[in-house]
């Protein structure tokens, strides 16, 4: 089970990067009384900009909060044109789950919660068939069911958003939800959105793809989890995870190992995105580990 102390905050930031950063950030510390837990630091030379992720606690300073630490630094922000969040490095952020019918990565994703291995609360999960209300309901998770068609997509999407609002959603997940989110949605939700899917896109599209795979004679399968965008499977990636295969597996064996792969990849980018490691760079992902 995963301990967070409750008193230690993240700070994670990108800025054009310029001598002076590090020190900026560590004297704000300092000057707090804020002792260093973890960080780590990238500098991307090909387009000048720096990343960081701080984690840190304050030392014999009770009056300090998240809010009196984001007033504070927003000037230091300011001044070095930083993207920034800072946040409490216990609060457990709330994940909605969208599924489908395939049953694996939700129950992944509920018994990692459950049992501690990721940092989460999930208030909810939305799917647009019925088949697994009931592995929601082992898990006393509360389940929507929100069917979708040509003709109701639209009214589903607006009842998705105001599940989003109302239970003040910070990350949405599709574990093999299979279907399209429209343009607008996607650019309403940007950043708060993880999908899976399978890596061998585009050589085996459309149903059965790992059965494909096997006609094929593949000898790798891999599984990616990346934001959405509006551009269908092209947002940043933030995991991929490959296995072998080999001329003894039946299709049902290749099957098994694309869907444990697709749980082990999904549930990495859930941890690292929710534990603030995550941050976007254009179509790339910066992921401190």
């Amino acid at each position: 089970m995963m301990t967070t102390p409750a008193s230690d905050y993240v700070l994670t930031l990108s800025c054009p990067d310029k001598p002076g950063i590090v020190h900026a950030v560590a004297a704000f510390l300092l000057e707090r009384g804020c002792n260093t837990v973890e960080s780590q630091q990238f500098s991307d030379r090909g387009t000048a900009t720096f990343f960081m992720r701080i984690q840190f606690e304050p030392l014999d300073r009770p009056d300090l909060d998240v809010d009196t630490l984001r007033h504070d630094f927003a000037d230091i922000a300011s001044v070095l044109r930083m993207s920034w969040r800072l946040e409490s490095a216990a609060r457990r952020q709330r994940v909605l789950i969208m599924v489908s019918r395939y049953g694996h990565c939700l129950n992944d994703l509920l018994f990692r919660a459950s049992s501690g291995a990721l940092h989460v609360e999930i208030p909810a999960v939305v799917s647009n068939h019925s088949d697994l209300a009931t592995l929601a309901e082992y898990y006393k998770i509360p389940f929507h069911h929100l069917p979708v068609t040509p003709a109701t997509k639209p009214e589903a999407e607006a009842n998705l958003l105001e599940l989003v609002s109302d239970l003040e959603i910070d990350l949405v997940v599709l574990a093999r939800y299979m279907q399209v989110l429209s343009g607008d949605l996607c650019r309403q939700l940007e950043g708060r959105v993880i999908n899976i899917h399978h890596s061998m896109l585009p050589s085996f599209t459309g149903a059965r793809p790992y059965h494909q795979a096997y006609e094929r004679g593949v000898k790798l399968v891999g599984a990616t989890a990346h934001y959405v965008t509006a551009d269908l499977d092209e947002g940043p990636i933030i995991e991929q995870e490959v296995a072998r295969v080999d001329h003894s597996m039946t299709p049902e064996d290749v099957v098994a190992v694309g869907r444990d792969i697709e749980c082990l990849a999904l549930a990495r980018a859930v941890h690292w995105h929710t534990d603030n490691r995550v941050l976007r760079h254009g179509r790339r992902t910066v992921v401190f580990q």
